[in-house]
């Protein structure tokens, strides 16, 4: 009993024996998992301080690293979405560009099968067209032949009328032969009687009776102030013992007005350039006109009607004049440089002068022999207009000659010209002989036209300024400065009853003064 409890005892004795051994056992594998505890807490505190502040800043580094890396990333992302909405939207616009695409394709395959259509229908149109041309041809060659023969013919005919015609202008010449030495007879027997002034030995009569000659007086004011001609009026005459004006302007018209009334009497139609100059034959019955459609144009007064056409210039006509002996002759100047002169009978021209500086006035001489002729040169030259050979040459002005006008007695020639000098020459010596100037006078253009009284008193010039001065011949000096127009006047004319004088400007307005 007593061995078995012993034995009790020692198994508890051995048991706690090992339950000892265990503990230390485990204290020990404490001991040694806190070793390093122990160590670190032996350390001194400073030292530890050092060494977390150490792992803080690397910490603090490692983060600012995260950081940037974070925002480089952001950036990345932000450029990587703003790609991807680009590509997007161009990925839209080639998605509507190609819808596009694909409904004109459709158009375009409509469109062409329509026209396939409409080219098959002209082709059968066209194989239709080819055989009524192939007929056509036929036919015009067929016209062709009959034309070439009626044109033979008509040449024929044409040259048998060009006889007739020669032949009656030949008996026209003989009946006008016989009627001038009927005439003749007539004068020198007394049966009829014309009106005749002397001067100077030469006897002046226009073909229907005497001239008037009338004392020309001084205009003070403007009587009436005509609307003429839109664009401006170059060219001014008047009647031949009359005072009806007739005017010429940029609008291509022809004028005659009625002065005592200041109302339009007719008008003239035909002309197809700017009216550049007018003269008018000394039986009232043609006025003919120099245009700038490089052609003259002859009217028939009576019916309004343009009588001939004459072509020949290759340049605007610039200046015209007839004749004071026959309304047979009409001599004309054109910047082609030449000068012709003009059967108007027979409807063409009979001569032509070439010179090589252009002519902007010219005049018939009062026995019609030989033209006065004003040219951009400057120079006044006299031509015998049946052979065209030049009798004579004079420096009339520095610059250009705009104007040439002869007095009614015939012994003076007045010219004009660009240098704003107003030269009177004897005729018989072409001397100056007067020359008339103002401060305020200056001649507008190429073709201002002055002019001497009927009376061989006074000439009359305008002005740039639009001013009118009239000079006395015997004194030199102004006696008169009309003012009524607005614009450069280019034209002037004295009425060969004495008055009125009328005056015309670039506006195309046309002043009457008495």
């Amino acid at each position: 009993m007593a061995k078995v409890c012993k034995s009790q005892e020692e198994i508890e004795n051995e048991a706690i024996k090992h339950a000892l051994k265990a503990l230390k056992k485990r204290h020990l594998l404490e001991e040694a998992a806190h070793a390093p505890a122990f160590q670190a807490l032996s350390r001194p505190f400073a030292f530890q301080g050092s060494e977390w502040k150490e792992k803080a800043e690397n910490l603090q580094l490692e983060l600012q690293q995260c950081y940037k890396a974070q925002s480089r990333l952001s950036e990345q992302l932000v450029i990587e979405v703003a790609e991807s909405r680009v590509s997007k939207a161009l990925v839209q616009e080639k998605e509507t560009a190609i819808a596009d695409l694909q409904k004109e394709l459709t158009e375009v395959r409509e469109e062409s099968s329509q026209l396939r259509l409409d080219l098959e229908q002209n082709i059968k149109e066209l194989e239709v067209i080819v055989s009524e041309n192939s007929e056509l041809k036929s036919q015009l060659e067929q016209m062709t032949s009959k034309a070439k023969n009626a044109e033979a013919e008509n040449k024929m005919l044409i040259d048998r009328w060009m006889l007739e015609k020669m032949k009656d202008a030949e008996r026209l010449n003989e009946a006008n032969a016989l009627y001038e030495d009927m005439i003749q007879r007539l004068r020198a027997s007394g049966l009829e009687q014309l009106a005749r002034q002397q001067v100077d030995g030469i006897v002046r009569r226009s073909e229907d009776g005497a001239q008037v000659f009338l004392e020309s007086n001084i205009p003070s004011m403007c009587k009436y102030r005509l609307n003429a001609h839109e664009g401006g009026c170059a060219a001014i005459l008047f009647e031949y013992n009359s005072s009806k004006l007739v005017t010429g302007g940029q609008d291509r018209s022809v004028k005659v007005w009625d002065t005592n009334t200041g109302s339009l009497s007719s008008n003239l139609h035909g002309c197809l350039g700017s009216v550049l100059d007018l003269t008018i034959t000394h039986d009232n019955r043609s006025v003919i006109a120099a245009s700038s459609s490089n052609n003259l144009y002859v009217w028939d007064l009576n019916s309004g009607r343009v009588r001939h056409t004459l072509t020949g210039h290759t340049d605007k006509v610039c200046a015209v004049d007839v004749s004071k002996v026959s309304s047979r002759h009409v001599v004309s100047a054109a910047y082609d440089r030449t000068i012709k002169i003009w059967d108007l009978v027979k409807g063409y021209c009979t001569n032509t002068i070439i010179f090589h500086s252009n002519c902007n006035a010219l005049s018939f001489s009062m026995d019609g022999l030989t033209i006065f002729s004003g040219h951009v040169d400057g120079n006044l030259r006299l031509w015998d207009i049946q052979t065209g050979k030049l009798l004579s040459e004079v420096a009339g002005h520095s610059l250009a000659v705009t104007s040439i006008s002869l007095s009614r007695n015939g012994n003076v020639v007045l010219t004009s010209g660009r240098d704003n000098l107003h030269n009177l020459f004897d005729v018989r010596s072409l001397e100056v002989c007067g020359t008339l100037r103002a401060a305020g006078n200056r001649v507008a253009s190429n073709w201002s036209r002055s002019c001497i009284s009927p009376d061989d008193n006074h000439v009359a010039a305008g002005s740039a300024d639009g001013s009118v001065y009239i000079w006395s011949i015997s004194k030199g000096d102004i006696v008169s400065t009309l003012k009524e127009h607005a614009s450069s006047v280019l034209s002037c004319r004295w009425s060969g009853v004495g008055k009125p004088l009328a005056s015309a400007d670039k506006n195309g307005i046309v002043c009457l003064w008495t």
